[in-house]
């Protein structure tokens, strides 16, 4: 099958506009690589810091230089199911690499910490900014020049994307994804977001929800529906980051502890003086316009919106809300997984998962199969699923066939004939919607503002009364400069209720959402943000707003003059964004850039100031900015 003219199109744009950026990012990285394994090159002083705690074969290997030395950068802490598994990791990895003829230091600890714990929390606040704190920490764990390739181990939303950034910036080391797998299937997502609903209403206790909860997230392992750390995965294994079929292999398996040695052997073989493969061949423009094509036909989470821009920009790429709108109206939604169905992500997996997700898009033209990977050259090798045949890890073919078509069709029997994210603009700017999970009939809506700016004013309109009827739900100065651009899914137990009492109810926000969010329409990433006087700052309650995802529109129904004459409202006091730890992240907000460029620390803050001034909402009306 050849290349869809639509993913032809969009990787070429997407190649022209980073002519400039991508030779520069491939010079500067051509130039690292031409030096060699570097710590060759070290002074005797240098070397021996950097095998001073090594002992047997291992201090000899790091001593003599001849050996690849690998490095293992690590989000492990055990408060997190996801990232507990990763305990015993380095130990398998570094007698795998000793094995194929390297050897594996521990380089550094990245941290990760938890959207669900910190949902509406002010630790909510610092979660967008983990993730280029990640990048930083996975900077410092490769800048002793000791190492020849990486594992990275991570699974969750900010940390896969930080790590990615971190490593690109060592872009002619070859880099490689661990991740850690799914727990078993617990609570089904519909009856807990069921139990959320009716505590939202008074009609459960806490009992009810925390025991409904704890039977959800229930043992070590990645949470199941497919919110962003679920889509984390997926995406990376389609962009070639991961060893074929090792997404979603439970923790404590066979299969997981043989796939994690194997990655081990897999990095010591593709550095230098092998088949050397370094992450800036594998993060081209074809794999990242794979991974959004992955995540469009998945309905996977919308705050990739902000990782996947985030990403490419550090690979010298530029990458638009454009490019995921126009994706999105070619790519055929392929999967049912709750927020946007009932199953979760190991009913996926155990219908065909990503191996036939990968072989029914290469066969409809909708993935690039000419790629770098680190399994080897061209994405076929994504078909096949890893197995263990009397204790020998082994992949085979496995049909381009669902076993389940409630949960997962192939390409000429889709759920739906386009993706489930769309791009809405207006007067009040840009933003991104998720429609996968909403139903057709609520996808439109025109209703009365209501003008929030903090979570808790909200819940207490709620409780009120205040809130029932029709209503579009504002939630502003929830920014990057603002608050950090917290998730804001507590919101949606309250907004499920309203909409179940027969409202037309829509969510606008410059903060995030969760991946896991789902039946109600929620504009947001909306830029340009309301602190720094972008048009969400300009609406009162009462205003009629239209937000209409088919049409891609998002307006204020005010008059141009009279919205003119309105003083935006005051932003938020630097003075509120202190505590817990709030405070140390002052400098990271001050310079983060707006949300359509990823949400990022990392670029030109001249740039970011021209893209989210309220000057250029003509070129956001017209699709330009």
């Amino acid at each position: 099958m050849s290349l869809h003219p639509v993913i032809a199109d969009v990787t070429h744009r997407i190649a022209e506009r980073s002519t400039e950026t991508r030779r520069a990012y491939l010079a500067r990285v051509e130039n690292a690589a031409a030096e060699g394994p570097a710590r060759a090159a070290l002074g005797c002083s240098n070397l021996a810091h950097g095998f001073a705690a090594c002992s047997g074969p291992d201090l000899l290997a790091v001593r003599e230089a001849r050996k690849p030395g690998i490095a293992i950068v690590s989000a492990y802490n055990d408060l997190l199911s996801a990232h507990q598994p990763f305990d015993e990791f380095p130990a398998w990895i570094k007698a795998a690499a000793r094995e194929a003829g390297g050897v594996a230091q521990f380089a550094g600890g990245v941290p990760a910490m938890c959207d669900g714990i910190t949902q509406g929390r002010a630790g909510m606040e610092l979660s967008l900014f983990s993730r280029d704190v990640i990048a930083m920490a996975t900077g410092i764990a490769l800048s002793h020049e000791m190492f020849d390739g990486a594992l990275l181990l991570g699974v969750c939303d900010k940390i896969v994307p930080g790590l990615l950034i971190g490593a690109l910036a060592f872009g002619h080391l070859p880099a490689m994804l661990v991740p850690a797998g799914p727990m078993p299937s617990g609570l089904p997502n519909k009856e807990k977001a069921r139990i959320r609903q009716l505590y939202a209403e008074g009609k459960a206790t806490r009992e009810d929800l925390l025991d409904a909860e704890a039977a959800a997230y229930h043992s070590p392992g990645t949470c199941t529906f497919y919110g962003t750390a679920n889509s984390n995965q997926l995406v990376v294994e389609v962009m070639g980051l991961h060893l074929p079929g090792t997404t979603f292999v439970h923790p404590g398996t066979p299969l997981r502890k043989a796939l994690t040695e194997q990655a081990a052997r897999r990095i010591v073989e593709i550095t230098q003086g092998g088949e050397y493969t370094p992450i800036a061949r594998v993060i081209d423009e074809r794999s990242i316009v794979n991974g959004i094509v992955a995540l469009l036909a998945t309905g996977g989470s919308q705050n990739h919106t902000l990782h996947l821009p985030a990403i490419a920009a550090a690979a010298g790429i530029k990458l638009t809300w454009d490019d995921f709108a126009d994706l999105s109206a070619a790519v055929p939604s392929l999967a049912s997984l709750y927020p946007n169905g009932s199953a979760d992500i190991n009913h996926f997996h155990t219908a065909g998962g990503v191996q036939v997700l990968v072989g029914t898009l290469l066969d409809a033209g909708l993935l690039h199969p000419d790629v770098e990977t680190v399994a080897g050259p061209g994405l076929q090798r994504y078909r096949q699923e890893p197995i263990l045949d009397d204790g020998k890890l082994l992949w085979r073919e496995v049909p381009t066939a669902t076993l389940d078509d409630t949960v997962l069709r192939t390409a000429d029997n889709p759920f739906a004939p386009e993706g489930g994210l769309r791009m809405v603009s207006g007067n009040l700017g840009r933003a991104v919607i998720k429609v996968s999970a909403v139903a057709p009939e609520n996808r439109a809506v025109r209703a009365p503002a209501r003008v929030f700016s903090s979570q808790a004013d909200f819940t207490r309109a709620f409780r009120a009364g205040e809130l029932n009827r029709d209503v579009v739900v504002v939630i502003r100065d929830h920014g990057p400069r603002a608050k950090g651009m917290p998730e804001l899914h507590a919101l949606i137990p309250a907004l499920g209720v309203l909409m179940d009492r027969g409202h037309r109810v829509a969510l606008l926000t410059d903060g995030r959402m969760s991946g896991a969010s789902g039946k109600v329409p929620a504009a947001i990433h909306v830029t340009p943000e309301s602190a720094v006087g972008g048009p969400l700052s300009l609406v009162e309650d009462g205003d009629i707003v239209r937000l209409d995802a088919e049409a891609g529109e998002l307006d204020v129904l005010v008059d141009a003059t009279t919205l003119a004459e309105r003083r935006p409202a005051e932003p938020p006091s630097p003075d509120e964004w202190r505590g817990n730890g709030r405070e140390l992240f002052a400098a990271l907000r001050s310079t983060v850039g707006p949300a359509d460029l990823g949400g990022s620390v990392f670029g030109d803050p001249a740039a970011w100031a021209t893209a989210t001034t309220t000057d250029n909402l003509a070129d956001v009306k017209e699709g330009r900015a």
